[in-house]
């Protein structure tokens, strides 16, 4: 197979992203350009996406992040021989804004497209820093609306859960806390932030399904931000001051220990020796810590990308689109539908 120059498109939520990769005759990946326009300042004001805010924003975003990933590479459209987009999962009309644009180009450019799932892209975007996957690793998806195990044996199209959140992703737990201590959307920067001033173990947070009759493998967080609400609440009846750094310490204590002690108990039941941690909040400083320190001592080898391509972005969208090129898969037809549901076994469409 000859060099073929993969292009992706990303908006399944609050960001416009086109990366494009150059996917060698062996297989291998070499990332060209990565643009991201968010949205996210736009929605600050009411504490979380706004749905149609994000789908105009995408639409506003989408023809100039093109043109400045073009520039980056140092390409034209013409040089162009696929197109993925992110399908789904998803918000319904922003996932529609990026795949009518997918669909445009390709038509356009007479050149195959391919719909595929947002969630395998987080892990797709840890080959574009660390190379190849091995046959068989284990993946945790960390964001603010998925907290997922995944056992991934084939980014083209065997992906598996393990376990996933009963309730509340870590992310989405992450901006209702901030909201209740008065900290900024998103919850997760300056949480990170004011917890590296505070103690841990100041208050002793609840760690969700960790008890002997629980699911070994499924999260909750909806208990843990109820914890947090009760707890704040009881210090403001008392006329006592909140101390913000010890609440965000100890909060985040209790989100890194349950995410790190799943997935290391996840790997080694299922004898995998390698984990990803992947999605907006691998980013997170003790998360990776913790989870570096847990995996060291059960020998597993640790792969976190770094905070660019943790968050969403088109490059991990050309990433897992490039995968399914070199699989020979059929592309998707010009009729692609939108999935905001899409299971994360459904690698493409």
């Amino acid at each position: 197979m000859s060099d073929k120059i993969v292009l992706g498109i990303e908006s399944s939520c609050d960001e416009t992203g086109v990366g494009i990769v150059r996917l060698a005759g062996d297989g291998g990946m070499t990332l060209l350009a990565d643009q991201v326009a968010s949205s996210v300042d736009q929605h600050a004001r009411f504490g979380g996406v706004v749905p149609e805010v994000a789908s105009r924003a995408h639409l506003e975003a989408m023809v100039p992040t093109m043109e400045r990933a073009l520039d980056e590479s140092g390409l034209s459209l013409s040089n162009v021989d696929a197109i993925a987009v992110t399908c789904g999962p998803g918000l319904a009309g922003a996932l529609l804004v990026g795949v009518s644009a997918a669909k445009a180009y390709a038509a356009a450019l007479d050149v195959p497209l391919y719909g595929v799932n947002h969630l395998a892209g987080h892990v797709a975007a840890d080959t574009l820093q660390h190379g190849p996957l091995p046959p068989e690793c284990l993946a945790l998806l960390v964001s603010g609306g998925h907290t997922q195990l995944l056992k991934v044996e084939d980014l083209a199209g065997k992906i598996t859960e393990v376990g996933s959140t009963i309730d509340d992703a870590a992310g989405e737990a992450y901006d209702k806390v901030a909201r209740i201590i008065g900290l900024p959307y998103p919850g997760g920067p300056p949480i990170d932030k004011a917890a590296r001033q505070g103690d841990p173990n100041a208050i002793k947070f609840p760690r969700g399904l960790t008890g002997p009759r629980d699911p070994k493998f499924d999260f909750s967080f909806s208990g843990l931000k109820t914890a947090v609400a009760r707890w704040v609440e009881a210090r403001e009846a008392e006329g006592k001051p909140i101390p913000v750094e010890d609440v965000c310490a100890s909060f985040q204590e209790s989100v890194a220990d349950v995410l790190t002690a799943k997935a290391v108990r996840a790997a080694k039941e299922l004898g995998i020796g390698t984990l990803v941690i992947s999605g907006g909040v691998a980013a997170n400083s003790r998360l990776s810590e913790l989870a570096r320190e847990r995996c060291d001592q059960a020998g597993i080898e640790l792969r976190v990308p770094r905070p660019r391509l943790c968050t969403d972005n088109g490059a991990m969208i050309a990433a897992v689109g490039a995968h399914v090129v070199a699989a020979g898969v059929r592309p998707s037809s010009l009729e692609l539908p939108t999935d905001p549901g899409l299971p994360v076994d459904v690698v493409h469409v």
